[in-house]
């Protein structure tokens, strides 16, 4: 048995087929971690989102911000559905959306095995959350999302306010806690979010540091493996494995074995992308 966990996915079928064959993934045996953002940009996100949920006994997902803003247009009505890109489109107006979006909603944000020592986010974390305090937190989203309340915490979920503080109540807690855990990339030794800066460590403005190196950050007992930065690239330390290697983007879909102490990282070459295309 390995357990392989695999960077954001954005809709790249062929790449994470690709993948797959790569590490001789066998759902036999073997076990998947999906760092979330499974769909949007890379065209092929219907097909991306089956072949997961064909494979959800072997799989491990955690959303991601693309996953949630997919999940909250399916609510709108079927003229602003059709305003999204075609890629997206695809999976609204397809047969089997209701089972693939129901699936997709019971996701969590917060995946742990401390059996295996690890725990799996899509971007970041607040500066003073341990692994208990952040677990805790991802349950009171996870619960709105499964219940009769989740069309309330989906239509009222955007925005970059406010920033977080343990006395947020109602939906204003449930967005500051989505935004961490789906936007994070540099913020403030307090935990603000700087949602405008999206490069590489050394672009940021001064006072803002990657979530992962904040001054007095709290200490974590699980390795943690995340995705979201595709711009960071491929990043080991702090206790931290950020692996989405922007495979949308024309980079690489890596791939990251859990359960093994030797680090064991595979990589193939992401979607072909057009000339022009940017990062966002």
């Amino acid at each position: 048995m390995a357990v392989w966990a695999i960077g954001d996915l954005q809709g790249c079928y062929t790449a994470t087929q690709r993948l797959l064959e790569r590490i001789a993934f066998d759902p036999a045996r073997d076990r998947l971690w999906l760092c979330g953002d499974l769909v949007n940009r890379g065209g092929e996100s219907l097909e991306t989102l089956r072949l997961v949920h064909s494979l959800r006994d072997n799989v491990d997902v955690v959303l991601g911000n693309h996953d949630l803003s997919l999940l909250a247009i399916a609510e709108r009505d079927e003229a602003q559905q059709r305003r999204v890109n075609p890629d997206l489109q695809r999976i609204l107006f397809a047969d089997d959306r209701a089972p693939l979006l129901d699936w997709l909603r019971a996701r969590p944000l917060l995946h742990q095995d401390r059996d295996l020592g690890w725990m799996m986010i899509h971007a970041g974390l607040a500066p003073k959350w341990t692994v208990q305090m952040a677990a805790k937190h991802a349950e009171e989203v996870e619960r709105r999302l499964r219940g009769n309340g989740y069309r309330k915490l989906l239509r009222n979920m955007y925005g970059d306010r406010p920033a977080w503080t343990p006395g947020l109540k109602g939906v204003e807690r449930e967005r500051a806690i989505i935004n961490l855990f789906t936007r994070m990339r540099y913020c403030t030794p307090r935990g603000r979010i700087a949602f405008e800066e999206k490069g590489a460590p050394g672009t940021q403005a001064n006072g803002l540091y990657p979530w992962y190196e904040v001054p007095g950050r709290a200490e974590r007992d699980l390795r943690i493996v995340c995705g979201h930065w595709s711009t960071l690239g491929l990043f080991i330390g702090h206790g931290v494995h950020a692996i989405d290697t922007g495979a949308v983007w024309g980079g690489k879909l890596t791939a990251l074995q859990l359960d093994t102490d030797e680090l064991r990282v595979v990589q193939v070459p992401g979607r072909d992308v057009p000339a022009g295309d940017r990062r966002e």
